[in-house]
Order: structure tokens, then C-alpha cells, then sequence
């Protein structure tokens, strides 16, 4: 029935929700269905249709002609008190309070002239129902964002955490930039301060390091190339003037993370608890700056060179990152495919799939439902 649905005792239905449901409630009965079982879909009864096929008939235009009741509310405030309540509610002392106050500081001084309710439904009418004083506005949400990354230097994702020191309370702090569609760490750095500056030169040196240059006509907004986007949380830091204005110079976009929603970052904390969760991660915190350097430089080059990154397919990320994972994937794939032809009956029919992932996203949108053939709902006699 296209899913329309009326009904429901007193409640007026449109001239032209009349016109559609009588036209549908006709194909479905050219169709073998039942006039019954048809307005018990819609939501009518067979007494309903034939009213609105009669109204309709003729020289009637179908308009519903009920008005509902009309009642005299003998308690109904007068114009000259609604106004008296506006002009209360506008008065330098009670602009900034609701009427939840208003109302019992009237009573202090003697005064009635409205309930509380009364109160909020004038002020409701009259276009000033909303929060009275300095309070912010509610703000929308902010967009999701969608990030999609099908090669190396495309989306970076960076985030600091913090490294103990044997001084309690005093902490260093660790910045690691990591490339989102090979995993690589492309640059990192131990600091004792958080600060916009010191992200600024990581990620320029980052820049120099990947051979990432400005893509021509890069205004900001809009260029022929492609450029690299730089994702982060809503730290300080992240949104510092001095890396805003170095993204600006070296051709790199900026994006954030919904605030209060750590999933919008996922690969820098799955980083960091790749690196905090090691087996060779010291028990004790780090005595100095360099000693935490040294710690952190042994595990970037773990991390980059020897380890197998489950979800890519169990490769370095060095080797996603210069492309040499498809040949690696390629002749894995190859020696499955060897040894279930030896042994044909301790396979399934198809062997492990070792293709790299294409692409790679930071929220990646919903797949939209395949379209389904309608039939109408109607039971046919």
C-alpha cells in the first residue's frame, strides 16, 4: 500500500490522503484483492471508503467539513493579562530567569498573575521560550568524519601520550604520526611539553622525510590534487595557530574527531596500545629524556620493520608502505594454493585470501540497503 496508514477515531485525514488511499484500495482490489482486507491495511473501515468514494463523487470536492467542538473556556486570560505577563517576564530583573523563579518572586511581593505553566506557554506563543540569560545555545552536532585513504601519504593520524618519569606527577610526552593506509609510523618525538610548536616541526619533518610536496593551486579549500589530511583529536595542541598556520605553508588539511568519541582516532590508539602493551615495555618509568628516546626508537623500528600488522594482512607496514606487499601476498597466496592441490581433501575449496585491503577509512559510511521489490500488502481473495 506504499505504506500509507490512516485512521484512528477523531482524527481528520487529508483531502489528498483521502484521494491516494481510495486509489490505492483500487489497484489492490483490480488485483484480486478484498475491499475488506485492503481498508484493513490502510487503516479504515469498508463504511469510511464508501463515504469518501460518495464525497468525492459528484460535484464534491472530498474536503473534510468537520470543525471539531468549539468550547468557551470561561478561565482563558484576557488579552491585557498576557501582555502584563510578556511585560514581566521582559523587565531588567527577570530577563535572565525562567519562570520556575519568576513566578514565586512575584508571590514574595504580593503578586499573582499567572501559574508557572501560563507563564511558559505565553512566552512559548510569543517567540521567547527559549534559554534567558548568557546560556549558550545548543550547538549541532558536529559532522562524522569520513577519512579514505587508497595509498600511502594520503591520511595521517597523530595523537601525544604521556610516558612516567621517576619525578611524580612530572610526565614526557610522546608524538607519533602514523600513516593511516600502511600503519607506518612516519615520524614521532619525545617531548617534555605539549605544544603546537613542537607538532609543527614533527610534521614537517614528516613532510620532508615522505617527499610530500604542496599540491599545485592549494588554496585551503580546493586544489587539483589531492592533498594530505592530518587527523587528530581536540587537544590543545592539535589546534594550536603555529600548526595551523605550518599545515597552511606545507599543503595539509586538517581534521578533528567529534569531541567525546575516542573511535574517531582509532589507529593512533591502537598504536599506542601496541606500544604500551609490549612485552619489552620498561616496568619502571624512564629516568630521562633520552632514555626514553633510545626505548621509543628500538620500538618504532620494531614496529615498522618486523612486525606483521593483522590487519594487513600480515605484513610490515614498511612493506605496505613502499608496495611490496602484494608481491609478498602474492606468492603466500601461491603456496596455499600449491599445498591444497597436494592435498586436496585438507582444504575446503578455496584457500586463505592473503589480498590486501584497497582501501582504508576513518568512519566509513553505511552500505546502502539494496533495493527490495514492493507487493502490496493486501491479501488477494
Amino acid at each position: 500500500m506504499g505504506g500509507l496508514l490512516l485512521g484512528g477515531r477523531g482524527r481528520l485525514t487529508s483531502t489528498a490522503h483521502r484521494r491516494e488511499a481510495i486509489e490505492l484500495i483500487g489497484e489492490a482490489n483490480a488485483a484480486g484483492a478484498r475491499l475488506v482486507s485492503a481498508c484493513a491495511e490502510i487503516g479504515i473501515s469498508l463504511r469510511t471508503l464508501r463515504r469518501w468514494r460518495k464525497a468525492f463523487g459528484g460535484d464534491g470536492d472530498g474536503e473534510d467539513r468537520r470543525k471539531g467542538s468549539s468550547r468557551l473556556v470561561g478561565h482563558r486570560l484576557s488579552e491585557e493579562e498576557r501582555q502584563r505577563i510578556l511585560l514581566t517576564c521582559n523587565q531588567p530583573e527577570y530577563a535572565s530567569l525562567p519562570p520556575g523563579q519568576i513566578v514565586p518572586a512575584l508571590a514574595d511581593q504580593g503578586l499573582y498573575i499567572g501559574s508557572e505553566s501560563s507563564f511558559y506557554r505565553i512566552l512559548h506563543q510569543a517567540g521567547q521560550c527559549h534559554r534567558r540569560g548568557r546560556a549558550r545555545l545548543p550547538q549541532e552536532p558536529r559532522s562524522v568524519p569520513r577519512l579514505r585513504a587508497d595509498c600511502p601519504n594520503e591520511v595521517w593520524s597523530w595523537d601525544i601520550s604521556f610516558l612516567p618519569t621517576t619525578v611524580r606527577g612530572v610526565w614526557l610526552y610522546l608524538y607519533l604520526v602514523v600513516d593511516v593506509w600502511s600503519r607506518k609510523v612516519v615520524a614521532w618525538d619525545v617531548a617534555e611539553v605539549e605544544s603546537s610548536e613542537i607538532a609543527a616541526e614533527l610534521v614537517q619533518r614528516a613532510c620532508l622525510k615522505e617527499r610530500y610536496h604542496r599540491p599545485r593551486g592549494f588554496d585551503g579549500h580546493q586544489s587539483q590534487q589531492q592533498p594530505l589530511i592530518l587527523h587528530a583529536d581536540n587537544g590543545n595542541a592539535m589546534r594550536g595557530a603555529t600548526l595551523e598556520s605550518r599545515l597552511e605553508e606545507l599543503g595539509v588539511l586538517r581534521s578533528f574527531s567529534r569531541p567525546r568519541v575516542s573511535n574517531d582516532n582509532p589507529y593512533s590508539e591502537s598504536l599506542f596500545r601496541t606500544l604500551k602493551y609490549r612485552p619489552d615495555y620498561p616496568r619502571r618509568p624512564f629516568a630521562s629524556k633520552d632514555e626514553a628516546c633510545e626505548w621509543v626508537a628500538a620500538f618504532v623500528g620494531w614496529y615498522n620493520h618486523w612486525h606483521r600488522h593483522s590487519g594487513i594482512k600480515f605484513v610490515t607496514p614498511h612493506q605496505r608502505h613502499s608496495g611490496a606487499a602484494s608481491t609478498i601476498c602474492k606468492k603466500r597466496a601461491d603456496i596455499y594454493e600449491k599445498a591444497r592441490r597436494a592435498h586436496p581433501r585438507r582444504w575446503s575449496q578455496t584457500t586463505r585470501c592473503w589480498r590486501q585491503p584497497e582501501e582504508v577509512w576513518i568512519n566509513k559510511p553505511p552500505e546502502k540497503p539494496k533495493p527490495t521489490l514492493a507487493l502490496p500488502s493486501a491479501r488477494a481473495a
